[in-house]
């Protein structure tokens, strides 16, 4: 089958031109176009090293101090991260089948349900999402680069924090440009390291625990049991969800739909749960290292470390945090073309790169209370992702065939331009999401919380202020508001003759 085309897209390299070929790797020009048949390659087992290079970073050990700062037990930060990680990365593999399924980037297949200009609105909402994860990885690996060099006496200060930003954002610039090709190899090589090296830094801190200190650590309460359960969700999962298919989709349609969602949900969440049970046991054995690391995740893991293990740390350190930034700028880039700009895709993944430079810019050397701040991003992009993911959730429930290719470009096809009920949907779970979370740590987003008194709630002060609710209603709301609403459209669509094999003019 012939790729089809939209702005920003073109026929190039995919997973088989240049991966394991001996071929020199060339730039991606595949854009928002369908993968043609010729290369769709792979089998769904391929897909655990993008996802375990994206999460295997030593921030995952600093979520046990943000778990715990939520004033829960050991056991109960254990168990809200078990779920929050495992569950959602499960919604990830759900949403990468729609990639085998249609072969196109995640926020094309999602034209299905919203209409082709309607996905305008999630497409927005994804890209700033994107943009602002691989900004936050980039600072806090330029954080991390600097407090390492800083203990060693080779600097430290703002010089070394500019030369950091110049090296780690070229690098996450470069490979965002270059696309799916180089970044499948960059990411098995970043899984070997990592994986290798942070072994070596758990068996090297492993005497400062101290299971008496940690197991006494009293429990908290149902609520801020469900902020530390909703904030795990947020920042595991839910912040990977908009571009589950983005990497699926260069596989044959015939792969094992199983096979996506089991390789693509253990390649997320093996990592993150070892680290988040050791970040657990480390952060509960010390007050001064969980305080630490609420300003400087990945810094403060330095402090607990020998000298001679410094430089194998920042390296680990970066190569995570860069391995993550990388998947983010190449959706983010794919994200801004769904939105509506017609550039080719390497031109908007370099956007988003100085983007991306410049809130780093920020964060590094101006922005206060990170973990403020990140809780804030996470919980109010959470919202809207939530409400977007529960419809898409709901629409793959729904459909019974594959997408069809040319229908998924054109407003009059199918899918139609506009599709007001998931639209409506989501604007309406957002606004009662963004009700019921509050975040008084990130003055700017003092508006939140709205409905938490009016519900019986408490107010913005009451013990259910930091469950973040919000993030759950708007994934229920939507996944069982487009259920019941949609399901005659989704039928309707499937009655019509496929067009899969035509070609879009170009």
């Amino acid at each position: 089958m012939a790729g089809t085309r939209d702005s920003g897209s073109g026929s190039g390299s995919g997973p088989g031109s240049g991966s394991g070929t001996g071929r020199q790797i060339q730039v991606e020009t595949h854009g928002l176009d369908v993968i043609g048949d010729a290369e769709r390659k792979g089998t769904p087992r391929q897909l655990f090293w993008p996802w375990f290079g994206a999460n295997v970073s030593i921030l995952g050990l600093s979520y046990g101090a943000f778990a715990l700062g939520f004033g829960i037990s050991f056991w109960q930060a254990l168990i809200a991260g078990l779920v929050g990680i495992i569950v959602s990365f499960l919604l990830c593999g759900f949403i990468a089948v729609a990639g085998k399924r249609g072969s196109a980037p995640t926020m094309v297949l999602s034209r299905a349900a919203y209409g082709v200009h309607g996905n305008r609105l999630p497409s927005v909402i994804s890209w700033v999402l994107t943009v602002g994860w691989e900004t936050v990885l980039t600072s806090l690996a330029t954080l991390a680069t600097a407090t390492v060099l800083g203990r060693l006496g080779w600097g430290g200060g703002t010089e070394t924090k500019v030369i950091a930003l110049i090296l780690i954002s070229a690098l996450v610039v470069v490979g965002g440009v270059m696309g799916f090709d180089l970044i499948m190899r960059l990411q098995t090589v970043i899984t070997v390291v990592t994986a290798v090296l942070t072994l070596v830094y758990v068996g090297l801190v492993a005497d400062h625990i101290h299971w008496h200190t940690v197991s006494a650590l009293p429990g908290g309460s149902a609520e801020e049991f469900i902020g530390a359960l909703v904030f795990l969700l947020t920042g595991f999962g839910l912040g990977w969800v908009n571009a589950a298919a983005d990497y699926s989709r260069y596989l044959p349609r015939r792969s094992s739909a199983r096979g996506v969602i089991g390789w693509t949900t253990v390649g997320a969440s093996v990592a993150p749960v070892i680290l988040l049970v050791f970040g657990l046991l480390l952060a509960g054995s010390s007050k001064s290292l969980n305080s630490a690391v609420a300003a400087d995740p990945i810094g403060a893991l330095t402090t607990i470390l020998p000298t001679w293990f410094l430089v194998p740390f920042a390296i680990v350190a970066v190569l995570g945090l860069v391995g993550g930034a990388v998947l983010d700028i190449y959706s983010s880039g794919l994200a801004l073309l769904s939105a509506g700009l017609r550039v080719p895709r390497y031109l908007a993944a370099l956007f988003d790169g100085v983007l991306m430079i410049a809130g780093s810019v920020y964060i590094v050397f101006f922005a206060d209370n990170f973990l403020g701040q990140f809780i804030g991003f996470l919980t109010t992009l959470g919202v809207p992702v939530a409400a977007w993911c529960g419809v898409m959730l709901a629409d793959l429930l729904l459909r019974r065939g594959p997408y069809d290719d040319l229908d998924l470009y054109r407003p009059r096809g199918r899918y139609g331009d506009f599709a007001w009920v998931p639209l409506v949907l989501t604007v309406l779970a957002t606004a009662l999401g963004w009700g019921l979370v509050t975040n008084a740590a990130a003055s700017w987003l003092n508006w939140q919380g709205y409905l938490l008194g009016p519900f019986g709630l408490g107010g913005k002060t009451g013990s259910w202020a930091f469950a973040n609710l919000g993030v759950l209603v708007a994934l229920v709301l939507c996944f069982a508001g487009y259920l019941l609403l949609a399901r005659g459209r989704v039928r309707a669509q499937e009655r019509r003759p496929a067009t899969i094999g035509d070609k879009l003019p170009v």
